[in-house]
């Protein structure tokens, strides 16, 4: 392999290395003006997608020990990774394919586990992940609330037999 090729590679297992997930897109036919629109939208998402060659990407995806992609990628690719939520990512192409039926996503991984395209779309339905953990810590806080009113209420009801005792001696 070349040096330029071996420095794209490097950059690229760089990339899959510092990110839980990537997902595959067919771009084809998506015109510049409307890709840059995709990468703003990715980005506030916490995402980032690049064109890369489907060869170089494959070596850099066994350099970064994920699944064996021969044979699955074919035609004009591009990889989307993220720092964050892979849900975040997930709809915004599934919005964005919804508005232009383009980019067309192909597959995706998660740690190193293959998801289909259906898989990802269903992803995308999730709801965000802080919604997620807040509700799973209202969840959590909900029995100490109800633990804590029972322990009150013997108190508040002797405080309630006390003060109708003091009135009525007055």
């Amino acid at each position: 392999m070349r040096a330029e090729k071996k420095l794209i590679s490097a950059e690229y297992v760089a990339r899959l290395n510092a990110s839980p997930f990537f997902l595959v897109v067919d771009y084809k036919g998506l015109t510049v003006q409307k890709f840059t629109e995709l990468r703003k939208r990715l980005n506030k998402a916490g995402g980032e997608v690049h064109v890369v060659k489907n060869t170089i990407f494959s070596i850099a995806a066994k350099e970064a020990g994920l699944a064996d992609l021969s044979g699955m990628l074919s035609g004009q690719l591009a990889a989307v990774t993220g720092t964050k939520d892979i849900a975040a990512v997930a709809k915004v192409i599934k919005t964005f394919q919804a508005e232009f039926e383009k980019p067309k996503l192909q597959f995706g991984v998660l740690g190193n586990k293959s998801l289909s395209a259906d898989e990802v779309r269903a992803i995308a339905d999730l709801p965000p992940l802080a919604e997620i953990q807040g509700k799973i810590l209202g969840l959590l806080q909900a029995p100490a609330q109800k633990l804590a009113a029972l322990i009150n209420t013997p108190a508040t009801q002797v405080a309630r037999v006390i003060g109708a005792y003091a009135e009525k001696s007055a």
